[in-house]
């Protein structure tokens, strides 16, 4: 890698060379977005790791949101940002852009910092090569909020396997050439359930499931699917955690062998989730 190592060092346990050693020729797909991509440093300290699990041997999709930068130029254009259910409400202007800020902006900033790495990451949206196709989440008119339909795997493998690493926009259009916003949670889901990655991975801002939302010691950090549903049974997951947490379910029954919840915002998180046995999210498994 080109870039300088951050003064900051990861440090190693005892089992991150035999983790090292087994992820080698894995697939992960990463979902970035959130609190953990406001600030340029805590870009580049994600992009870092990324860099560094690719330089692994790892083959990484990375599936991006970019919620704050569309609520920012929502304001600045005078139109209230909306939502139902941890969900994006999107009118036709929303849409715009929606479109605009992630494909033209963030999508575009986060290949050019892996390209300082010397990666050959090439950023796509939904509606390339028809990587996704997509349809309304409902018959409201004037919504744009999408469902994914079906991911063309194939152009994914193909980038995949020519040492590309694929950057992908959440947004796609129906076979009219209709464009819809993805919830990025969701395409990232659906991406790996097709491609049967080894590992979904969402960075967020929280540090994982916590069985008190008010208490980050209260951190769950292994969870199968039948633990999955009695929280949700029990209301302990709420709110905008509720469509994350379905999509982990999603992934876990089209055979994505783990999930992890982690918190973006913190240094060398992705490297401690991975690479030590303590970890520092939530694994969930089915």
């Amino acid at each position: 890698m080109s870039n300088s190592i951050p003064s900051e060092r990861f440090h190693f346990s005892i089992d991150t060379l035999s983790l090292i050693r087994k992820y080698d020729g894995s697939t992960f797909v990463i979902k970035y977005g959130g609190s953990a991509m406001k600030s340029k440093s805590l870009q580049l300290n994600v992009i870092y790791d990324i860099a560094f699990l690719y330089s692994l041997g790892i083959k990484i999709i990375l599936v991006h949101g970019g919620g704050y930068l569309i609520d920012n130029w929502l304001m600045k254009l005078n139109i209230k940002p909306k939502f139902e259910e941890g969900l994006r409400v999107t009118d036709a202007n929303t849409m715009e852009v929606v479109e605009m800020v992630l494909s033209g902006n963030v999508n575009k900033n986060l290949v050019s910092l892996l390209n300082q790495y010397n990666i050959s990451a090439l950023g796509l949206s939904g509606k390339d090569a028809n990587l996704v196709t997509a349809s309304p989440i409902s018959q409201k008119i004037n919504d744009f909020t999408g469902n994914v339909d079906h991911i063309n795997s194939e152009v994914l493998r193909n980038l995949l396997d020519n040492s590309f690493l694929p950057v992908v926009a959440s947004i796609a259009c129906n076979l009219k050439g209709q464009t819809y916003n993805i919830n990025a949670d969701t395409l990232a889901s659906s991406i790996a359930s097709y491609i049967k990655a080894d590992k979904l991975i969402l960075l967020t801002d929280v540090p994982g499931i916590l069985s008190n939302i008010h208490d980050n010691s209260s951190l769950i950090k292994y969870l199968d699917l039948n633990g999955i549903y009695d929280l949700k049974a029990r209301g302990v997951i709420t709110d905008g955690m509720i469509p994350k947490i379905d999509c982990c379910i999603n992934s876990l029954n089209n055979d994505v062998e783990a999930v992890h919840i982690i918190d973006g915002r913190v240094r060398y998180s992705l490297l401690y989730e991975l690479l030590t046995s303590d970890r520092l999210g939530s694994m969930l498994v089915a």
